[in-house]
């Protein structure tokens, strides 16, 4: 998929049960330009910088929509910081909690040696590890 192609994104996002709706197209326009890291506010900003009529709850609405469909995942950093990642493929995260920056982990790089007992009637679905540093003292 090309997200500079508007049909190619119109494709993908059809393949994916997502109707391509002139918002939604924008919205996935900045999110899959190039693997990255977006807050909503980082998606809103650079969405209304060229379209003032996109409302802050369609970009939230449509990010839900995203996430529910898989084509992006949800990485919660902390009780107040979400970002939304254009890779979807198995990975982790770490996280700077002096810049704000987060960047990948390959998944071959964290070995995760032991979990606890699922409860009953339950199947693993996936497991991501934030590892948070800070920079400087």
């Amino acid at each position: 998929m090309n997200a500079a192609d508007p049909d190619s994104l119109k494709r993908y996002l059809r393949q994916r049960g997502v109707k391509p709706t002139a918002p939604r197209l924008q919205i996935a326009q900045v999110l899959f330009a190039r693997p990255a890291h977006l807050s909503a506010e980082d998606i809103y900003r650079q969405v209304t910088a060229s379209d003032r009529s996109v409302a802050k709850a369609t970009v939230y609405n449509t990010l839900g929509l995203f996430v529910a469909k898989g084509l992006v995942r949800e990485v919660l950093v902390d009780s107040s910081r979400v970002f939304y990642d254009s890779n979807t493929g198995p990975h982790h995260h770490l996280y700077d909690v002096s810049t704000g920056r987060l960047t990948d982990i390959p998944a071959h790089e964290v070995d995760v040696t032991a979990l606890p007992q699922l409860p009953v009637g339950t199947t693993l679905e996936a497991v991501d590890v934030v590892v948070r540093v800070r920079t400087g003292k």
